[in-house]
């Protein structure tokens, strides 16, 4: 049975001493939890964070990072970067980096890649709009995003590697797919890596306004292994709640 991961991702929230605040507060909460607990912070918060976590059971991610190791790249941070101070997880190819920064499923791919090289696991987003979802077109959408998202990888970068589902319409709008749709989703996902690589045995999340009073009922259902958890997570004893769903 996969263990369940529940992963907040901050986005641009939390100044450095906010960051070591939330986490001696959330850490006491969730030291029992047998689920996997991660928080994705912003890069200045980063270092800050590492040493905190120390001595917890909480794991820290970024929330971007570039394919290149070094360069002409200005703004830019590598997945050398990350990891030289021990960075374990990155978000890669979310929708708001996709909308507003121009990400493609190509630059997605190249990120992959670069994580996985440098031993950094990826947290991999893809989801549709609601346009989309409305067309039906929800299960093409999706399927086309990790195959070419996973393009190249091997079975064993598959174990480290974590995919989210997070339909774009639900980000930061307080609505929520429903338990069942989120679960054929994500389903679908399984199905099309099984297809790709013989087996399905990958992490997968759902996310989008998951929050304390809806997460026990996504991540008890068959196909869902934990939550992407957006503005729910910058509240520690929220978080905790999320995290201790059980």
């Amino acid at each position: 049975m996969r263990r369940k991961v529940i992963a907040g991702n901050w986005k641009m929230n939390m100044l450095p001493n906010e960051a070591i605040d939330f986490i001696n507060n959330l850490s006491p909460l969730v030291k029992n939890s047998k689920n996997e607990v991660i928080i994705c912070v912003p890069f200045t918060d980063l270092f800050y964070t590492l040493l905190t976590v120390q001595e917890t059971n909480i794991h820290v991610g970024a929330q971007n990072m570039h394919w290149e190791e070094k360069g002409a790249y200005t703004g830019e941070v590598s997945g050398q970067m990350l990891k030289s101070i021990n960075t374990e997880y990155v978000i890669i190819g979310h929708s708001e980096r996709r909308q507003y920064f121009g990400e493609t499923d190509e630059t997605v791919n190249l990120k992959i890649k670069s994580a996985l090289k440098n031993g950094l696991k990826p947290i991999i987003c893809v989801g549709e709009t609601l346009e989309q979802r409305e067309q039906g077109l929800t299960i093409e959408v999706i399927t086309s995003q990790i195959n070419k998202a996973l393009s190249g990888l091997t079975t064993q970068d598959l174990s480290n590697t974590i995919i989210a589902y997070e339909p774009i319409w639900a980000i930061g709008t307080g609505k929520t797919a429903t338990k069942e749709d989120a679960n054929e989703s994500i389903k679908s996902i399984r199905q099309e890596i099984l297809k790709s690589f013989g087996t399905d045995d990958i992490t997968i999340l759902y996310g989008g306004s998951v929050n304390d009073k809806n997460a026990k009922e996504l991540f008890t259902m068959s196909d869902i292994d934990g939550g992407l958890v957006g503005g729910a997570s910058l509240n520690a004893e929220t978080f905790s709640k999320i995290v201790n769903f059980d």
